[in-house]
């Protein structure tokens, strides 16, 4: 049979045998949790709060079947976490020599250290050398097929002919007429573009790089900053940090705001994506977050421009405050990528709730991000930079084959109006060499990010880190641009780039169930959870396993959060999923008979048969009077006292 547990760290699925015991059941279950789990304290319930609770140590000779299991239940799990000693776990283990590593960029906020924790959110990318430059990278580097297309066009910027400059003919061209480049300024400025994009800033790069005219041989025109210690000096001198050259050290940093950006516009496909994120939020008060799933089109707005577009929005395990939010560890990730890949979308993006109501029974909420706050405090910021870090962008035109990410940050939040409104940023290329080389830390003030100390708190300088000089450079109270030094802190604009967003004015959704869809995941805390009686009831399946309304189903399939539940239960085949994910995205009648007669189908309407509603009541002979109250007033009135 199939069992599910779940418990503070997510929902994990185990098969397992009536007659096995349940000191076989926690062998398998202790695979799946986290490795800090203190078994002894491990209890098992019918229900998330209260209910019958055991231990599992209590009750570890006893059979499954005794307690009453059947297939398809789920089993609620509680546990505590061991307590990990200074010189390593409590077990006596060795603490993993990566974990230092891990938490080194993030264990400080403010020059404070922060203890550290089990489970990180997001892991730091292994150190890599600038050294490790791929040959002919053009040939070897596999790109999307959106950056291959937008290759071969030339992206140049039509003109009409101007009737009081141009003298020639219709068919003729001249200065005033020609095609504009796609990075000419005067163009931007004009449409208010204030950033080049990503294939704009290329050719303009490249174009003073590689001069076919002079026959020299082709250069990647682009290069990835790195703010470390070059490894493999060929100087002759000791490894950093024994010994540092001229060669090896990095250069000193200038900040200055990113001419370009790798994504230009954020599109979301229905109001009814966000609508969802923000119905959290007006249930409990608390924030949210959840990881944009879509795909990448060409912008046409802007000259070679990139669009994201999200079809739906996936909310990983997370504890949800008003001030705040904590990832807990998402064990599922690889499944919903791969379920998303398989629906043509993939992971595009992140975007968090940050809300406060404004008291004022309107609907309208505080504005907390303004010209004279901030937009983006430092800790999003680096939080952001990680995750572009974990999504490189594969180029053939980079000499490391990779560069920047279309990894885009979305914040939802009030405008100066009161309004609730979207802003969608990237941290640039330099802020995320930063934070990857541990030169940068967050502050308390959210307006700025504090330059590291090669030195520690206690004033023993730390030999492993190597920070560099970073200025940058501003306009001061005389109107001339200078250069000042980013120590102690820096202004945390040099760090972000804004996107623009909106929504499409004809919608074409890939996911078009009816209002309200089917539960959205890891909502436990305000009452919602994804259960397998919910399947029948948003699908429409009535008692004999047959959908009640064919094309119904069909929509009623469509929704991405049943679809990555079904796919997680591992009762469809890959073939079966797949065919599942082409019915929810194309809506084609033909393969939703298909699927209907697959036996991981059959399956699925036999579980919901027996784990689903109750069947009807026989006919009662007051069901045909309409009003309720009637009803009930004559079922009373023949009720009898003797």
């Amino acid at each position: 049979m199939l069992l599910r547990f779940r418990g503070p760290d997510g929902t994990s699925r185990l098969s397992v045998e009536p007659t096995d015991t349940f000191a076989v059941l926690g062998e398998k279950l202790q695979e799946v949790l986290p490795p800090n789990v203190d078994l002894n304290t491990l209890t098992l319930s019918n229900q998330p709060h209260g209910g019958d609770r055991k231990k599992l140590k209590d009750i570890g000779s006893f059979k499954v079947s005794q307690i009453g299991l059947r297939h398809g239940d789920i089993v609620f799990v509680d546990y505590k976490l061991a307590m990990i000693s200074s010189n390593g776990h409590a077990n006596g283990a060795a603490t993993p020599p990566s974990t230092s590593h891990t938490l080194s960029s993030m264990n400080r906020l403010n020059g404070q250290p922060i203890l550290p924790t089990e489970d990180l959110p997001i892991s730091s990318l292994p150190v890599t050398s600038p050294s490790e430059k791929i040959k002919n990278p053009w040939e070897v580097v596999k790109q999307s097929a959106l950056d291959d297309r937008l290759d071969k066009q030339d992206g140049k910027i039509p003109r009409k002919r101007d009737h009081k400059m141009c003298r020639h003919g219709e068919k003729g061209m001249c200065d005033y007429c020609m095609p504009l480049e796609p990075f000419n300024p005067e163009y931007l400025e004009e449409k208010k573009i204030k950033n080049l994009s990503f294939h704009s800033y290329l050719r303009k790069i490249n174009s003073a790089t590689n001069k076919p005219e002079l026959g020299s041989s082709f250069m990647p025109p682009l290069t990835e900053p790195y703010y470390r210690v070059k490894r493999n000096c060929p100087s002759g001198h000791p490894p950093w940090p024994d010994g540092i050259c001229t060669k090896c050290q990095p250069s000193a940093i200038t900040l200055q705001p990113q001419p370009f950006r790798m994504v230009d516009h954020v599109e979301f496909a229905s109001a009814s994506i966000i609508e969802g994120l923000l119905n959290f939020w007006r249930q409990s008060g608390a924030q949210r977050l959840g990881y944009l799933y879509g795909r990448y089109e060409e912008y046409t707005e802007v000259p070679l421009g990139i669009k994201a577009v999200v079809e739906a929005i996936y909310e990983p395990p997370q504890v949800d405050e008003v001030d705040g939010i904590t990832l807990n560890g998402w064990h599922n990730e690889k499944e919903i990528d791969e379920a998303a890949r398989k629906c043509g979308l993939q992971k595009v993006g992140v975007i968090w709730t940050d809300l406060i109501d404004s008291g004022e029974g309107d609907g309208s909420v505080v504005c907390k991000r303004h010209i004279d706050s901030f937009y983006l405090s430092s800790l999003e910021i680096s939080f952001a930079a990680r995750l572009q870090a974990l999504n490189p962008k594969p180029t053939k035109w980079s000499d490391t084959g990779r560069f920047g990410s279309n990894f885009v940050t979305c914040v939802v939040s009030g405008d100066e109006s009161g309004q609730i409104t979207i802003a969608a940023y990237q941290a640039s290329s330099s802020a995320v060499e930063m934070v990857r080389a541990d030169i940068v830390e967050p502050s308390a003030d959210p307006s700025v990010m504090i330059v590291q100390s090669e030195e520690d708190d206690d004033g023993v300088e730390n030999r492993v880190r190597y920070i560099p000089e970073v200025f940058y450079r501003k306009i001061n109270e005389y109107g001339r641009s200078v250069q000042e030094n980013a120590k102690p802190s820096f202004p945390v604009e040099y760090l972000l780039v804004t996107l623009t967003h909106g929504f499409p004015s004809n919608p074409k959704p890939a996911f078009m169930a009816r209002a309200p869809g089917f539960p959205i995941e890891n909502r436990e805390v305000i009452g919602e959870s994804q259960e397998l009686k919910t399947i029948g009831q948003h699908i429409g399946i009535d008692s004999r396993g047959n959908l009640k309304h064919q094309d119904d189903g069909i929509l009623a399939v469509s929704d991405f959060h049943l679809l990555t539940f079904l796919c997680g239960m591992g009762i469809l085949s890959e073939d079966e999923v797949a065919l599942l994910c082409r019915v929810a995205t194309q809506h084609d009648l033909a393969d939703g008979y298909q699927l209907l007669s697959t036996p991981g189908w059959a399956t699925l309407v036999a579980i919901l048969q027996s784990t689903g509603e109750r069947p009807p009541k026989r006919r009662s002979p007051f069901d045909d009077a309409h009003d309720g109250t009637e009803r009930l007033a004559k079922r009373i009135g023949g009720v009898s006292l003797r």
